[in-house]
């Protein structure tokens, strides 16, 4: 159908003036009657005339309009999944997932190539990255095994419509398991690209092959989540922690060791268990526990035996390292209040890397939350200092009470900080500790739980904390410090909330820090162990205010003087990693700093740092300085196997030590670790596009699926609007001036020019 429209200039008035003014100039610029005869004074009107009907249409800007239909090609993509989980034997009579799908191509193909007749047919297979099949003679060939490492169904799907821009998509028949297991970059989100084509009004079919329930007959013993410690004393008891998947072998029983690395290098097992599944698919959880008794850094590994009939054997063992530290403190750190103190106190501790702090909070109000063998944590050489914060008497028993006594006569420290219910008022004074603690208790000063705040106990604020002169100026423990400034620290400190009232020092005792009138806090004597009394739990406030380092120091050197370690003349250098293990490609990110021997952070330090890869190659790591500290990234993963960071520092000119710490990268086998099916996933992406026909279907159905598509009467037909505008033309221009030319060449052949 067509039809004629017109778009004047200016509108149909302008050109009827336009018209007017022509007619107007032809007859102003009449032809003498005397110089022509008829015939030639008609011939020259005609071609005035002719001229401006030219320049009329010219001015209407006429068009022809009419509607043409062309039809479009489609292309219909089939996209096949080649990854290793479509090997997994679930399917029907013990065939693989890829097995399955072959057999379901090769039904389908009389139909692909018939279709092929009138569609684009596109075959892709993809894992990873997306690959291209030849289709050009009517066949492909799949491959006798799917060997791909990753599943990118998000990725693969955004290729496709990459490659296929500008084109018509007939549709895409996805053939997967539907388990989406990808690295970055290629852990695209399927629903991303299926969104597109939903907007486009592509319909994605898909076909799931494989069981939703687990391996179903591919039997398997995974080992998970492996959990340990980074670091441990030398001689203390270390635990393990783990996971073991058991698909296929229910009931039966499966050993499991752990292997700790020897001296020599060497991986010789230190514990055994053996697991038993109730159902398949059973989670069991595995634990050991082993000592250590030689510093230095250890590969352990969790391994369990290989199964007759596994398919997967990647994830029977897992390892990591662990650090033994040579000279470390040990601490158990009793607390009974939710105080501000202990915070900033743990955090200090903490900070050192040579001491251990556990922590256990002990409220006599909720005794379901106390440790059912607390007795245990006070036996010989559990641990070297032992901390009681503000702690009622009556949360320990009597034989808990004894035993701690027992210990610090052996020779742990130990150290009870001020509060409410500590010393005196915590009931002290009727306990095994009486005799240990170097000041004098009376049970006149006792304060239970629930009484009312006793101010006769206890010495109200603000306190400045300040050296007892002349021990406390000398003492280790009150050196924050040095030089001139060792003293004037103590008059920069922020002051204190308040602190017990001390009893008095017992004669074997000595005061180190006292009040500004002369009021003990901080007492300390020998009793087999060292034993400090501590009347403040408000030192949190240096922290607060800006004298963090003293806060850390002052309970550093709280520590080691209770654990006999005051006299260590060695720095330190340490290397800090998250974590010991990564995947293949991730990211390494340490940190580094060295201390003093009094435990300070080393400002400025010049760090220097080398990666030992597994095939014994090094490579040099920039470091980037930040004050104490110093941080690098290592990136070159790409192998399994042991790497090793060495880091040597230098201060102000002098080497101050080196370090070393291992980390192990393991190649994790996304595929088979838990091939499971995963058909939920391939049902919502084929909704997501079922208003243009998008769904989900069974593998045998593939053949019927492509007849459909076949038989179905495709909208391939697009109408396009043809707009033909004849004034605008390279013709209708020559016929104007040919016009014009023509008049002027007759007025002056016949001398009226």
């Amino acid at each position: 159908m067509s039809e004629w429209y017109f778009n004047p200039v200016g509108g149909y008035w302008l050109t009827s003036a336009i018209a007017l003014a022509l007619v107007l100039v032809m007859t102003l610029l009449g032809l003498p009657r005397h110089k022509l005869t008829s015939r030639k004074r008609g011939a020259l009107v005609a071609l005035r005339l002719a001229v401006i009907v030219l320049a009329m249409l010219a001015v209407l800007r006429p068009a022809l309009v009419h509607t043409q239909t062309k039809r479009q090609s489609a292309t219909l993509v089939l996209l096949v999944d080649r990854s290793r989980s479509m090997m997994v034997a679930d399917a029907v009579a013990g065939k693989t997932r890829w097995e399955l799908l072959q057999s379901a191509v090769a039904e389908a193909m009389p139909t692909l190539q018939k279709i092929s007749e009138d569609l684009e047919v596109k075959i892709y297979t993809f894992d990873a990255d997306l690959h291209p099949l030849d289709f050009s003679q009517g066949k492909f060939d799949l491959g006798s095994a799917a060997d791909g490492r990753q599943t990118a169904i998000g990725a693969a799907l955004e290729d496709v419509l990459r490659r296929e821009s500008g084109k018509r998509l007939a549709g895409i028949v996805l053939l997967s398991d539907g388990a989406q297991r990808a690295y970055a970059p290629r852990d695209i989100a399927p629903q991303t690209p299926t969104r597109r084509l939903a907007d486009l009004g592509y319909p994605l079919y898909t076909l799931a092959f494989g069981q939703a329930r687990g391996l179903g007959q591919a039997r398997d013993v995974a080992l998970k989540d492996l959990s340990v410690n980074q670091s441990v004393f030398v001689k203390n008891e270390l635990t393990v922690h783990g996971t073991a998947r058991i698909d296929g072998f229910g009931g039966q029983t499966i050993p499991v060791q752990l292997l700790f690395e020897s001296a020599s290098g060497e991986m010789e097992p230190v514990g055994g268990v053996e697991l038993k599944a109730r159902q398949n698919g059973e989670a069991v959880p595995i634990e050991f526990t082993t000592i250590p008794q030689t510093p230095g850094e250890y590969k352990l590994t969790l391994r369990a035996a290989k199964q007759p009939g596994e398919l997967v054997t990647t994830n029977n063992e897992l390892s990591t390292f662990v650090t033994v530290l040579k000279g470390g403190v040990n601490v158990l750190y009793l607390e009974g209040a939710l105080r501000v103190d202990q915070v900033f106190l743990r955090r200090s501790i903490n900070a050192s890397p040579d001491i251990k702090v556990d922590y256990v909070r002990l409220d006599e109000r909720d005794p379901k939350q106390r440790p059912v063998n607390l007795d245990q944590e006070f036996k010989r050489g559990k641990y070297d200092v032992y901390m009681i914060g503000d702690v009622d008497a009556s949360a320990f028993t009597g034989e808990e009470l004894q035993a701690l006594a027992q210990v610090v006569r052996e020779g742990a420290g130990l150290v009870m900080l001020g509060g409410l219910h500590t010393f005196g008022p915590g009931g002290y004074q009727n306990t095994p500790l009486r005799d240990l603690l170097p000041i004098s208790m009376d049970s006149k000063e006792r304060q239970r739980p629930g009484d009312a705040v006793r101010s006769d106990v206890q010495l109200p604020g603000p306190l400045k904390m300040r050296p007892a002169k002349p021990l406390g100026q000398r003492h280790y423990l009150m050196a924050l410090a040095e030089g001139a400034d060792r003293e004037r620290i103590w008059d920069r400190l922020p002051p204190l909330e308040g602190a017990n009232k001390l009893g008095q020092p017992k004669p074997s005792a000595q005061v180190l820090a006292e009040t500004a009138d002369a009021k003990p806090l901080l007492v300390v004597q020998e009793a087999g162990g060292r034993v400090m009394a501590f009347a403040a739990d408000s030192t949190w406030h240096w922290w607060m205010e800006g004298f963090d380092a003293q806060h850390k120091r002052f309970w550093r050197q709280v520590i080691l003087w209770l654990a006999r370690k005051d006299e260590a003349a060695d720095g330190n250098v340490w290397i800090k990693l998250a974590r010991r293990r990564f995947g293949t490609r991730q990211r390494v990110e340490f940190t580094v700093g060295a201390q003093s021997p009094q435990g300070e952070p080393l400002e400025n330090a010049r760090d220097e740092a080398e990666v030992s890869l597994p095939d014994g190659t090094k490579q040099k790591i920039n470091m980037v300085q930040h004050g104490d500290h110093a941080s690098g990234v290592f990136d070159q993963t790409q192998t399994a196997g042991d790497y090793a960071i060495a880091v040597s520092v230098q201060h102000e000119g002098a080497p101050v030590g080196s370090a070393r710490s291992r980390f192990l990268v393991f190649e994790q086998d996304l595929e088979l670790d838990n091939a499971v099916a995963d058909p939920t996933l391939l049902a919502s992406l084929s909704a997501m596009t079922k208003d243009f026909g998008g769904e989900s279907l069974a593998p045998e159905e593939l053949p019927e699926l492509l007849r459909r598509i076949q038989e179905k009467p495709l909208e391939l037909e697009v109408e396009n609007l043809v707009k033909r505008t004849p004034w605008d033309t390279w013709p209708f221009f020559l016929l104007f001036v040919g016009l014009i030319s023509a008049e002027w060449y007759l007025r002056k052949k016949w001398g009226l020019v």
